[in-house]
This record gives structure tokens, C-alpha cells and sequence, in this order.
């Protein structure tokens, strides 16, 4: 039964202080007795459909027929993502968490889970979900840097309320015009095995995608293994002042196959461990069909296997209007570590002999309720021959500052290094990638840096109860160093101002927020 109460933006803190006021309330009868923590009894689902029917400005006609038309989700698919059930250990991290796991589905606007004390000592717990309109036209339209991109097609996030998806799309884009078919599930067969399955048509060539993965869903998920196959032909162009200068055709067949296992969470951190293989074959040729000159990379065959470590921080915040507007979101204000490290070699089917590396890290600082800085740091590439070979050294931070509940002033600098690229790896700036005033791809080089300002407004205006609506100004700042393949002359430093609004789906399977940008360059372009 759907609920006919809202049960969302409920403090994220309650199911703490009620496992505490249980322990007070334990002392309190029996001193000498150690305090036995809650037990689960009963799991209730309030869930809720598209529209609040008890609420007058969404009692009309329309919105009766929306509820009648939509599939509520179906109790099997909450109840598998539940880290609880009926007997377990009352645990407030596990209802925290749950409440993040069940959010990041598309077809739940939000999701919250509130903790039920009951006279018999035992605590019912209230899993509220409010679902969206699964349902939707697949439609884009995307106009930055003097390109634009469009797209129609159909997309069903929530099939028949089981939470799988199914997507058709026709996509006109810069680099091709694309016929698609999607399929995923993130929880096949009621598990927590994940099901992705892609083919596309496209102009210049073709797609194909499987992927069967187990992932670590939880910090306390003690194994992980998967699956994934990659067939890809494509066309693909070095750019030069937001124009193709050059192109090749690029296919690549990839492969794989990995498992993982963990200890869980300890002390409020993860450790884990991944082992798998990888086979990476990349052949590169002309198209003699371009009238552009070719620009033909060499081929490149990678296959190793390869061990990684993670290392994650259990801490985790809950907000709104930060970069969605009336909905909660959920940041990571912790520290993450992540790297691999494999060896290709031709005993294995390689080309070369090289030592394949990445490391992620990732750090935030404060409250992002209030003050929030997040740091990131990325290097991956080869050491082959004696040398590094497309290495690409990145660093990033992202500062948000809260100034009431309508205005956020956010702040973001992210530079990236290159060293010895690949001809098919170019760092590119542009209006695609941030520099909101330029032609898409304008400048291309082995290094970039940009910095960005931006001070957003949420409104309360909500038209039709199916849009929120905000508003930004922004300036932009960034350039490109080293030298482009094609030739293309350095600009130096390119700055652009300007202001934009924004437009977020709260019915809607989508997660995006749709941009109305209008960014004015301030040098040449």
C-alpha cells in the first residue's frame, strides 16, 4: 500500500539518539548489567506514488491519472537493498546507509528510513520510498560551444516496478549520429548482481557492451566479482579552435574479469582487495572515406593481470540544494584511497612489455552543510621502455559555501598533467569541459588547468509541482599547454562570464538538471 503521509527530511540523527535513549533507559533498570542494544521487530513500507493525492495542489485529474497509470515499486525490489531485517541487531549505520543505497536509484525521488520504538523494547523500522514517473520520451537537446546535440528515443527506469531499465534512442551528436538499445539491472534476480547490455548502430561504426558485476554494494559487502566485454568501432577526430583537423578510425576490443574480498568495515574503515585481468586491444587505421587527413595513432595491445587496493573512510553527509535542488543528496566527507597495478607482457598476448598503473585519492574537509572543501588527486598511465607512456597526473579541489538555505557560492579547480600521450589521449578544453564561454574542444594540448566561481539561487518557484527552478552567475577561467598533434597555436589564458538558469525534474526518472547557460567570452574565440 502506498503511504498517504510523507515521511522524508526526517533527522538524519534519530535512529542514534534512540539507540542511545535505549541504552539510558537499559542502565537505568539494571546497573549491573551491561546494556543489550534493540532488536529489529517489524519492517513497515510507506510508500508513496508519483503524486501526493492528499495534498490539494496535487489532487487534479492529471496527476489521479499519473498514480493510476504507475507501477509502484514493488516491495521485493526495496526489501533486497535493505541492509536489515526483522530480527537483526538494531544498527543506526545500516539504516543510514540503506537510505544512501535506496536514493541512488532513479526511480525513487527520495528515500528515508525511520527507526519505530515499540512498549516491548524491540524497534519497528519505517522504510518510506516516493517513486517518480519511469516512463519518459528519451528527449536531448544540448547547445554548448556553438555545437549542438539532440536525441529522442524511449526509456523505462522502473519496468513493471521490478527496477530494471530499458532504453531506445536515436542521438545526433558532434561525433556521430547513434541508433541505441539499453538494457541494465542493478539488482538481477532479486540479488546484488548488476546486468548492463548495450548495442549500437552507430555512423561510423558499431558498439557492444555486456557487463555482469557482483560489486562491493555496501562498506561491510565482504566479496566482488564481475565480468565485462567491450566491441567498439568508432571514428574519431583531433580537434583544432573547436574544428576537426584530423582523423582515424579506432577499434578496440576489451575484456574484464576481476574479484575482490574484504574484511568489512573495521573501525569505521574498509580495506579492500581486487585481482583480475584485463585484455586491451586497440587497432588504428585511415579512413579513407574522411575528407579530413588522417592522423593514425599505433596500435596498442595491453594484457595483464593486475591487483588493487581500496582504502574507505565511513563518513558520509546528507544535504539539499547543492547540486540538485529539493531533493536530498548524499556526499562523501571522507578519505578514499584506491590503486592497481598490472603487468602486461607478451607472454600474455601483449605488444609490449609495460607496467600499468593508476592511483586515486580523494579527501573532504568540513560540513557540507555549511563549509565544505573536496580534494582529489588521479595519476595513471605506463612505464614502458625505460619511460613513463600516457601519463596523466590530475588534481582537483571543489569548495562549497553554504550562505542561507537559497544561496551557495561554489568554487572549482582542477588541473590536469600530461606526459608522453598517446596519439588518441588529448587534454581538451572547451565548452564541453568547462569553459562555458568557447567552441567545444577549443584548445588541445598534454596539460590544462581551469578555475571556475559560480553563485547559485534555488527559488521556491515550482511550476506545476513538476519543475524546481534556481538560477547561477559563473566565470571561468583556463587554458591548455603543450603542443596539439594538428599543429594548433596556444591562446594562452581564455576567460568567459555569465549566468544561466536551472531546471530540475522532480517527477521524472532523471537525475540531471537541465542548464540554461549564457556564458560571454572575453577574449577572442
Amino acid at each position: 500500500m502506498a503511504a498517504t503521509r510523507s515521511t522524508f527530511n526526517q533527522p538524519r540523527c534519530a535512529a542514534t539518539l534512540l539507540l542511545a535513549a535505549f541504552a539510558i533507559q537499559a542502565g537505568a533498570a539494571e546497573t549491573d548489567a551491561p546494556a543489550a542494544a534493540p532488536v529489529i521487530g517489524e519492517v513497515v513500507l510507506a510508500k508513496q506514488n508519483i503524486f501526493d493525492l492528499t495534498d490539494e495542489k496535487e489532487n487534479n485529474w492529471l496527476y489521479r491519472l499519473a498514480n493510476r497509470l504507475h507501477i509502484v515499486t514493488h516491495d521485493g525490489v526495496i526489501e533486497q537493498q535493505l541492509l536489515f531485517a526483522p530480527g537483526d541487531v538494531f544498527d543506526p549505520r545500516r539504516l543510514e546507509e540503506s537510505e544512501r543505497i535506496l536514493r541512488r536509484n532513479r526511480y525513487f525521488f527520495d528515500a528515508s528510513i525511520t527507526p519505530l520504538p515499540q512498549d516491548d523494547g524491540t524497534v519497528d523500522v519505517e522504510v518510506a520510498t516516493k517513486d517518480v514517473w519511469s516512463l519518459t520520451p528519451d528527449l536531448s537537446f544540448t547547445r554548448n560551444g556553438g555545437e549542438t546535440r539532440w536525441g529522442f528515443g524511449l526509456e523505462e527506469n522502473n519496468l513493471l516496478g521490478w527496477g530494471s531499465s530499458v532504453r531506445v534512442k536515436r542521438v545526433e551528436g558532434i561525433d556521430r549520429d547513434s541508433n541505441r538499445f539499453e538494457y541494465r539491472d542493478t539488482n538481477l534476480g532479486r540479488s546484488w548482481t548488476q546486468l548492463r547490455v548495450r548495442v549500437a548502430d552507430n555512423s561510423d561504426g558499431s558498439q557492444e557492451l555486456l557487463s555482469v558485476i557482483r560489486p562491493f554494494h555496501a562498506l561491510d559487502a565482504r566479496w566482488t566479482a564481475g565480468v565485462s566485454l567491450l566491441d567498439d568501432d568508432r571514428r574519431t577526430a583531433l580537434w583544432s579552435l573547436g574544428d576537426e583537423a584530423a582523423v582515424f578510425r579506432h577499434e578496440r576490443q576489451f575484456f574484464n574479469a576481476f574479484g575482490g574480498l574484504s574484511d568489512g568495515l573495521q573501525n569505521g574503515w574498509v580495506r579492500r582487495w581486487t585481482a583480475g585481468y584485463i585484455y586491451d586491444d586497440n587497432v588504428f587505421s585511415e579512413r579513407p572515406e574522411d575528407a579530413l587527413p588522417p592522423a593514425v595513432p599505433s596500435d596498442r595491445k595491453l594484457s595483464y593481470p593486475y591487483i588493487g587496493f581500496e582504502l574507505l573512510e565511513d563518513n558520509f553527509e546528507t544535504t539539499s540544494n547543492t547540486n540538485r535542488m529539493g531533493r536530498t543528496e548524499d556526499f562523501f566527507i571522507g578519505t578514499r584511497l584506491a590503486a592497481t597495478l598490472g603487468w602486461s607482457d607478451d607472454a600474455f598476448g601483449a605488444d609490449r612489455d609495460a607496467l600499468i598503473f593508476s592511483t586515486t585519492f580523494n579527501q573532504g574537509y568540513g560540513s557540507i552543510s555549511k563549509t565544505a572543501l573536496f580534494l582529489g588527486a588521479q595519476v595513471s598511465g605506463r612505464h614502458e621502455d625505460g619511460q613513463v607512456a600516457n601519463m596523466l597526473t590530475g588534481l582537483s579541489g571543489r569548495f562549497f559555501h553554504r550562505q542561507s538555505e537559497k544561496w551557495l557560492f561554489s568554487a572549482t579547480v582542477e588541473g590536469i598533467v600530461g606526459d608522453n600521450l598517446d596519439l588518441d589521449t588529448t587534454v581538451q578544453l572547451g565548452g564541453n569541459n568547462g569553459l562555458r564561454g568557447y567552441p567545444v574542444r577549443y584548445q588541445s594540448g598534454d596539460s590544462r588547468m581551469l578555475f571556475s566561481v559560480e553563485q547559485r539561487y534555488f527559488t521556491d518557484w515550482y511550476p506545476f509541482r513538476l519543475l524546481r527552478v534556481g538560477g547561477a552567475i559563473f566565470a571561468d577561467v583556463g587554458r591548455t599547454w603543450g603542443q596539439n598533434p594538428v599543429g594548433e597555436p596556444n591562446q594562452g589564458w581564455l576567460k568567459d562570464v555569465g549566468f544561466g538558469f536551472r531546471f530540475a525534474p522532480t517527477r521524472f526518472s532523471t537525475d540531471k538538471i537541465v542548464h540554461l547557460d549564457f556564458a560571454f567570452p572575453q577574449d577572442a574565440a
